[in-house]
């Protein structure tokens, strides 16, 4: 049976579901209720932070009916003018007022995307009914035009207390036994963004509803470093080309270790045949520039794996998948990978045996490595001497010790 995005399910239904928000949802509130034609909202601030939901919010609160596009799906001004020049004007079935809401303006990026901007422009001039724009940076010099025409509302990074109280409640209504420390560093590390909170939560504890500390301290350090699991949401749950360019940017992990990731999880997420054959076609080219890079040391062909790997994917399907999919790795070519880096350092080790002895690597494997793993072991004196004359590694020293 499918699982339901927690993300989804508790979404804010009203405003008084959204915490730590006051000041900004009064100005929300005050637009929207004294709007003035000629003039749009722009609500701008970190993923995750409640800018969309908050103006779901506010349509159920106030009655109002909710037009919305999402820019990363609809992005030129053909598109928009069709789904949204109407409705920007004329009343709607039941005499209700409206919120014209364009989201992830960030994915209109220019090329077949010409004109979106402007069409946007021209809504704003002629529209009888409140715009909401909601973007990640609004800075960009090609919203510039945009910027003139707006009222700017930060939504500023929460603090985690409100990440936390919102995951208890999570907890609650889930029937999740929970570590309290666990679950405060879980929403420390969100950074805020309550949706990579809630996710997260959803991935550790949908199987058992349990939540312990040990399980926290497993999962990566996002203040530090993006999860592997969070970047292939990035990817696999956007069509925003500058959203998955970024998905790996702050990913501590070796490149192999992501093709595995990828190749296993690609057909969990891309049901539709097409979309699948586009990944993978995606997920092969990266993986001919990897052979190019291995082969010939062209390490500036390390940008077309990352774009391969994360726009090549996520553009490869026409719109985003809604179902959860719990994000594995493969154990078993999970095993081959990290029986292919020990016997990289046993080579290793060899080779540097085969440089001091004038013997070939092969030589040294056979008859010299076998006896070096007893004397690491048993006679630290000499293991000292041989890693000194063999100029031996900290990690090359720890597998003899093994």
């Amino acid at each position: 049976m499918e699982s339901v995005s927690w993300i989804r399910k508790y979404m804010p239904k009203k405003l008084s579901d959204i915490e730590a928000r006051v000041r900004v949802l009064d100005e929300l509130k005050n637009f929207i209720t004294n709007f003035k034609k000629g003039k749009a909202l722009l609500l701008y601030g970190s993923s995750g932070g409640g800018k969309t939901s908050s103006v779901y919010a506010l349509a159920h609160d106030l009655g109002y009916e909710l037009v919305e596009i999402n820019a990363s799906d609809t992005r030129n001004a053909q598109q928009i003018n069709s789904l949204l020049g109407g409705a920007s004007k004329q009343a709607s079935l039941f005499f209700k007022s409206k919120i014209i809401l364009v989201d992830e303006l960030d994915g209109i990026t220019g090329r077949e995307d010409r004109g979106g901007v402007q069409a946007i422009l021209k809504l704003i001039g002629t529209s009888v009914y409140p715009i909401v724009l909601v973007a990640n940076d609004p800075y960009n010099k090609k919203f510039s035009g945009l910027r003139k025409k707006s009222v700017l509302l930060e939504y500023r990074t929460r603090p985690y207390t409100s990440v936390l109280k919102f995951l208890k409640k999570v907890c609650k209504q889930e029937k999740i036994r929970y570590d309290e420390e666990a679950l405060t560093v879980l929403a420390r590390r969100a950074g805020g963004d309550i949706r990579a909170a809630i996710n997260d939560l959803q991935s550790l504890a949908f199987a058992d509803k349990r939540l312990t500390k040990k399980e926290v301290e497993d999962y990566s350090d996002r203040d530090k470093t993006d999860s592997i699991i969070q970047a292939m949401i990035k990817v696999f749950k956007t069509t925003d080309i500058d959203v998955a360019l970024g998905a790996f940017d702050n990913v501590d992990e070796n490149l192999d270790k992501i093709f595995l990731w990828m190749d296993e999880n690609l057909p969990k997420e891309y049901v539709k045949p097409v979309d699948l054959a586009k990944g993978f076609d995606a997920l092969s080219r990266a993986d001919v520039f990897k052979g190019r890079i291995i082969r010939w040391q062209y390490y500036r062909f390390y940008v077309y794996c990352y774009n391969l790997l994360s726009a090549g994917i996520a553009l490869s399907k026409d719109e985003k998948y809604r179902n959860l999919v719990k994000y594995k790795p493969t154990s078993r070519i999970f095993k081959l990978w990290f029986a292919k880096q020990r016997n990289a350092k046993k080579k290793a080790i060899a080779e540097k045996i085969g440089d001091k002895t004038h013997t070939s690597t092969k030589r040294a494997l056979q008859d010299t490595l076998p006896y070096l793993k007893p004397v690491f072991k048993k006679n630290k004196k000499e293991a000292e001497k041989i890693t000194n004359y063999l100029d031996l590694d900290k990690e090359q020293v720890e597998w003899l010790r093994k």
